[in-house]
């Protein structure tokens, strides 16, 4: 979430909008947070999380792992390590390129993204390339979002332009899976987040230049937790700000400002995964944390904006993968 009206977006700063939706969720959590086992909707699954309905790993620890010293990687909102990278970009005004760091967050390198992006809220990695999330919207006016392809190498790349079937919506959060079906979480404050995907199924593979239509194949909603560690009161645990697929595509995270959720992926099937009972691991105090990835090993990054103060730190919890039974 940028912290500035772009340019071509009407709106008031975002500070002053975060003031305004903290209130209102003070008095709606209850309409943000699904009941456990909701009974499936017109349009899809509704999956049901939160510190009411799963387990919650109260012994997990996320430790530094590094602490950016560049001023460019101050609103980190996508993530990607590959082992021997970290792949880093920020949102609206800064995400223009894409920094390329190394374990100790030092910056190697950075790519360009050709195509001019509007808001790029997330970031993950399929076939080799980085995808990016071009779908911040937060005064919800954009009628089409998209996704971007971009080679961490060469920095050739293409956009691929989507519409939604109900609507703008402001969403954070991008899952590939195994399979290379593309998932997009929206960032509801009044509502579950909607969890939608291209018509039929599309994989990334099979998207052209578009517009091409997604279709809504379910949502999900999370109670409010008492974790510190949020831009704003209340909504900040319900929020949905990101998430990461893990390599083997086994195991699906969705975070909020405050908790991540960990949720069994067996088959790699991400919609059916978030129907499923995660596990809630609640987060670092972050500033505005938005960011998170899988290493290759299973443990899982997080980064956060630093919202006007220092830069934060990227932090690890080690074994994330393996706090899932992938039996459930």
């Amino acid at each position: 979430m940028s912290r500035a009206p772009r340019p071509d977006l009407p709106g008031a700063p975002v500070r002053s909008r975060l003031a305004g939706l903290a209130l209102a969720v003070v008095g709606s959590a209850v309409v943000a947070a699904a009941p456990a086992g909701a009974a499936p909707g017109p349009s899809g699954p509704t999956g049901s999380a939160g510190s009411s309905s799963g387990s919650v790993a109260s012994d997990a620890r996320f430790e530094t792992l590094c602490t950016p010293i560049d001023p460019g990687l101050a609103e980190i909102s996508g993530l990607v390590s590959t082992g021997d990278k970290i792949y880093a970009i920020g949102d609206s005004g800064t995400d223009d390129e894409v920094w390329v760091l190394d374990d100790d967050c030092r910056v190697t390198g950075t790519v360009a993204v050709p195509p001019t992006p509007v808001d790029v809220e997330d970031m993950a990695m399929a076939g080799g390339r980085l995808w990016l999330s071009d779908t911040g919207d937060n005064n919800r006016v954009r009628q089409q979002v998209s996704l971007t392809d971009l080679d961490p190498v060469t920095g050739a790349g293409s956009m691929h332009r989507l519409t939604y079937p109900d609507g703008p919506h402001d969403a954070e959060t991008l899952l590939v899976g195994s399979d290379g079906r593309p998932v997009i979480v929206t960032k509801e404050i009044l509502a579950a987040s909607g969890i939608y995907r291209p018509a039929g199924g599309a994989t990334l593979d099979q998207l052209g230049p578009g517009p091409a239509p997604m279709e809504r194949i379910g949502q999900i909603a999370y109670a409010p937790s008492d974790t510190p560690g949020s831009p704003m009161p209340v909504a900040g645990s319900i929020l949905v700000t990101g998430g990461a697929v893990s390599a083997d595509g086994r195991v699906v995270a969705v975070r909020t400002y405050t908790d991540v959720y960990l949720y069994p992926a067996p088959d790699g099937d991400i919609a059916a995964a978030l129907t499923r009972t995660p596990v809630r691991v609640p987060m670092p105090n972050q500033p505005q944390g938005e960011a998170i990835a899988f290493t290759p090993d299973g443990d899982l990054l997080s980064a956060s904006e630093a919202n006007g103060g220092p830069l934060a730190p990227i932090q690890v919890l080690r074994g994330a993968t393996a706090l899932v039974d992938l039996g459930a």
